[in-house]
């Protein structure tokens, strides 16, 4: 269990609200919150390595940008899951694997900066596990505006 303390919170809380957009938008963030820039920066290093925060960055639509987001799935043996993850994971264009209490039983989103790289990965995925991928493009997008006050 992580120990999270009051700071800790007010930085996850602030930042799930937008990052401000200027030329110090860390500097504007700690300012907000009464503390130094250097110390938001260490506690978000110190959140990001402890994996209270999975994930600290911009959010991109690559399908607008020329590239490829879909959801994939696969159904794996129970004995081969291990090996197909580290395999899946290992891929740079993988993101948000998850195992499922499914018979498509692993999950994950697949990010490409082209369309043809997304058909690439999934060729290469399916070449170097055995198994065949599922794969399920984005359709529409759906903005759920999902905040997590700690």
């Amino acid at each position: 269990m992580i120990e999270l303390d009051e700071l800790d919170r007010a930085i996850v809380n602030r930042l799930q609200d937008g990052f401000p957009i200027c030329e110090r938008p860390y500097a504007a963030v700690a300012e907000e919150l009464g503390v130094g820039e250097e110390e938001l920066l260490a506690r978000l290093d110190r959140l990001l390595q402890e994996r209270a925060l999975s994930r600290f960055g911009p959010m991109y639509h690559a399908e607008r940008m020329g590239g490829g987001l879909s959801l994939a799935a696969m159904k794996i043996p129970h004995e081969d899951f291990e090996r197909v993850a580290g395999i899946v994971n290992a891929m740079p264009e993988v993101a948000h694997n998850y195992a499922r209490d499914h018979a498509l039983n692993m999950w994950f989103v697949l990010a490409t900066e082209t369309s043809q790289g997304q058909q690439e990965a999934i060729a290469a995925i399916e070449r170097n596990t055995g198994y065949p991928v599922f794969n399920m493009p984005k359709i529409r997008e759906y903005f759920v505006g999902l905040k997590f006050h700690v």
